[in-house]
């Protein structure tokens, strides 16, 4: 069902396809599991140390979907704080970085569907400054270009939000983003073209 609660989400859900966090710090992931096994007991240090490796990639996901830094970082500690209470349950069949996307990613959806959607342009991954040699009309129409970018996707449900980002900017599979959201792959299917198709109608004029 879409929208379940981050609480019912499976703790013990197979990798589909796991977050790509080589770049969020040079430490060894492997030890996650001792650390897991560590908090599961009541280690709160070892909780730190998992929630240190694991929150930049948790925040930059959810500010994609929340659209703002602020939002994020709560959903996000409400994440771990779920997750701390539920780590006995964890049995270790996904990698601790996927249960936590799975869960962040349901946590955000459900205060989109909450508070409406509130976009800002990190929601729509990168955007580069124009060059010092770019001239004064081409930054207005970069300028135009993103704002518009801005409200085509404020024009997104958050089930079609959620799925678009999952899949434009995460590239993560179908499979994944149905067990994620906790829907089926042809659900995800049309939301993700239902989005496409909103902000092709709508940034049509830049292509």
């Amino acid at each position: 069902m879409v929208g379940a609660s981050t609480d019912n989400a499976s703790p013990d859900a197979l990798d589909r396809r796991p977050p790509a966090p080589a770049q969020d710090g040079a430490f060894d992931r492997s030890d996650d599991v001792l650390l897991v096994a560590r908090s599961a007991e009541g280690d709160e240090e070892a909780f730190s140390l998992l929630v240190q490796r694991h929150a930049p990639a948790a925040i930059r996901l959810a500010t994609r979907l929340l659209g703002t830094r602020t939002e994020a970082e709560d959903a996000v500690q409400e994440a771990f704080l779920s997750a701390w209470r539920r780590l006995p349950q964890f049995q270790g069949r996904s990698s601790f970085a996927t249960w936590m996307y799975r869960i962040v990613t349901n946590r955000c959806l459900n205060v989109l569907r909450r508070s409406g959607t509130t976009t800002s342009l990190e929601a729509a991954g990168d955007v580069q400054a124009p060059e010092h040699t770019v001239s004064p009309p081409r930054i207005a129409e970069a300028r135009d270009a993103v704002r518009e970018l801005r409200e085509a996707l404020d024009l997104l449900s958050p089930e079609q939000r959620t799925c678009w980002v999952l899949r434009e900017l995460d590239e993560c599979s179908y499979e994944f983003i149905a067990e994620t959201v906790g829907i089926s792959q042809e659900a995800v299917r049309a939301r993700v073209f239902r989005a496409r198709r909103s902000l092709t109608q709508v940034m049509g004029e830049w292509r």
